[in-house]
């Protein structure tokens, strides 16, 4: 059998390359019927989700257990995969003041890649590795592999690299019985089924795998005190229209006066999370900031330790 023939095989295989017989003449529809169609098919990706919470509950307390003693969260994947992990890592910064150090997106073939196929990177395992060994990836740090057919060998190489090096990995894919899966400690097989165009996984597959990324980042952060209540008390305000919002949360936090909340912010340097602390706990500044560092910046638990002082 050729390489090709083998491919081919195993393609034919896959649930998300699955030919649908029903939609073969989708394009005679019209586009109100059409949008009706591909509308009713993403209605079914959370319910994918939802069967997989339980898998994706235990990940994420696992990557914050390390995320919290200092290690990263890697996203690694090819084509849309590879781009959902780069999206999702590049949002972090600005939502929760992340460092863009501390989660980041790896695409076979490197940034180019995004907005330009890279030919052949997707099949090397050897590049993973060399992409997570130029991160120095380590037993704090978890690697998320991603693949919607379960079977790219960039995203099992990257987390075979990664189990080597003693990080914990996390298989996500959209088929059942993945190698990715079998390959990684947590294994996430969101499977949507079949896609309305034949193997275009950058539909369904493609929604569930930014619904799974949203689920893993943001409970994470949550777990690491990076909200307050349903929050963003750790965002970048960096423009205008953020530094606005952030003058909102501190007022939806503590009920305070608009001369109140410009006079916290002022003391603690346009910091959010200080800036309620220092109203809600009645303390300066600089005690908002040891109170912070003390709890390891959950803020609940620096409220606490305020209201005792």
């Amino acid at each position: 059998m050729t390489a090709y023939a083998e491919l081919r095989a195993q393609l034919e295989t896959l649930t998300t390359e699955a030919f649908r017989p029903e939609l073969a003449e989708i394009d005679r529809l019209s586009t109100l019927d059409i949008a009706r169609t591909m509308n009713a098919e993403d209605a079914t990706v959370p319910a994918a989700v939802a069967a997989q919470l339980p898998r994706i509950a235990a990940a994420i307390d696992a990557i914050a257990e390390r995320m919290a003693r200092g290690g990263r969260l890697v996203y690694a994947g090819a084509g849309t995969a590879g781009r959902m992990g780069v999206l999702d890592a590049s949002e972090c910064p600005p939502t929760f003041n992340t460092d863009p150090a501390d989660v980041v997106g790896l695409i076979a073939g490197g940034p180019s890649a995004m907005v330009k196929a890279v030919e052949g990177a997707e099949d090397s395992p050897q590049l993973a590795a060399e992409d997570l060994a130029a991160l120095r990836i380590g037993p704090d740090d978890t690697v998320i592999g991603i693949s919607a057919s379960g079977r790219t060998p960039y995203a099992i190489g990257a987390v075979e690299s990664a189990r080597g090096r003693g990080a914990l990995t996390v298989g996500l894919s959209c088929n059942a019985g993945s190698a990715l899966a079998a390959a990684a400690d947590h294994g996430i097989e969101v499977v949507v089924g079949p896609e309305l165009l034949t193997g275009s996984t950058r539909l369904k597959a493609g929604t569930a795998q930014k619904l799974v990324l949203n689920l893993i980042s943001t409970i994470t952060m949550i777990r690491l005190g990076k909200t307050y209540g349903n929050l963003m008390v750790d965002m970048r305000s960096s423009n205008e229209k953020l530094r606005a919002r952030a003058r909102r949360i501190v007022a939806l936090a503590t009920g305070a006066p608009d001369e109140e909340i410009e006079a916290a912010l002022t003391a603690t340097g346009g910091e959010v999370k200080n800036a309620i602390l220092v109203v809600l706990g009645e303390v300066d500044g600089p005690a908002a900031a040891e109170l912070l560092a003390a709890s390891r910046g959950h803020l609940r638990a620096a409220l606490a330790h305020a209201r005792t002082r």
